[in-house]
């Protein structure tokens, strides 16, 4: 099945009561926007919440607790502010404020993609730790961003991204791992958690589809067939691998 284009590539996915069927983008919008660094107290707490209750192994992705965080970070608005600002200017008018917002940690990702669960969906995230030496990685595409504070994109769920040191062509546990160093090192100085905060804007909004180039109902016969969300890669139901992020036949 590989190399598989994102024009070969086909998302089916809940709209009110029906499967519709729609194109995969492989357009990647990025940008940079001014974040104030997160209070020393803050990043206690994700540090807590992360080691005590989340327990993050290598290539794990977590909800956090948003509401402690927006009430730690006196500067949390202005987070909101320069994202609406951003979206605002790529077109999207007020997409955000219509948005389920909720703030993610993570350990590394394998390679995924979320059309299974958010295939009417793109999402919106916005990195809020500093440069940890990590790239989010789109292999479909090509797209491969360093991972800072105050990196922000909007891309299809559907693609496969993964979040790997800077240095790897893909995702190897190891290099998260914690072997041979002491507990100190293991709470503070390899701390290669990212922290951001993820929306998902609606794809069926005329504002997001224009945006990422996506045509519906391009498979409106397969779509009558099926009972639940998922991705297709030319003709057939398609999984990603998670160490490479090539394109699979589904299991």
């Amino acid at each position: 099945m590989n190399p598989v284009s994102h024009d070969r590539l086909t998302s089916f996915f809940w709209h009110d009561d029906a499967i519709r069927s729609r194109s995969v983008s492989g357009l990647l919008l990025a940008g940079h926007v001014d974040v104030p660094a997160p209070p020393a107290r803050l990043l206690a707490d994700w540090r807590r919440e992360i080691r005590t209750r989340l327990f993050l192994e290598p290539g794990d992705v977590e909800q956090m607790p948003l509401a402690r965080t927006r009430a730690r970070w006196p500067e949390f608005g202005l987070c909101l502010q320069a994202m609406r600002d951003w979206t605002h200017a790529l077109g999207l008018g007020n997409v955000l404020d219509d948005s389920d917002m909720a703030l993610m940690a993570c350990r590394g990702a394998r390679y995924h993609h979320d059309g299974g669960q958010y295939g009417g969906s793109a999402f919106c995230n916005l990195f809020l730790s500093d440069d940890k030496g990590l790239d989010v990685h789109f292999p479909g595409t090509g797209h491969r961003i360093p991972l800072r504070r105050g990196v922000a994109i909007v891309f299809d769920t559907c693609q496969p991204h993964a979040v790997i040191p800077r240095h790897a062509s893909g995702f190897d546990e190891a290099d998260f791992g914690e072997d041979g160093l002491g507990q100190d090192e293991r709470e503070i100085g390899r701390d290669l958690s990212q922290l951001f905060l993820t929306w998902e804007l609606p794809i069926m909004d005329p504002r997001v589809a224009q945006a990422l180039g996506i045509a519906f109902d391009v498979a409106p016969a397969a779509a009558l067939d099926l009972d639940e969300e998922q991705v297709w890669a030319d003709g057939v139901r398609a999984a990603v691998n998670p160490a490479r992020g090539q394109w699979e036949p589904a299991a």
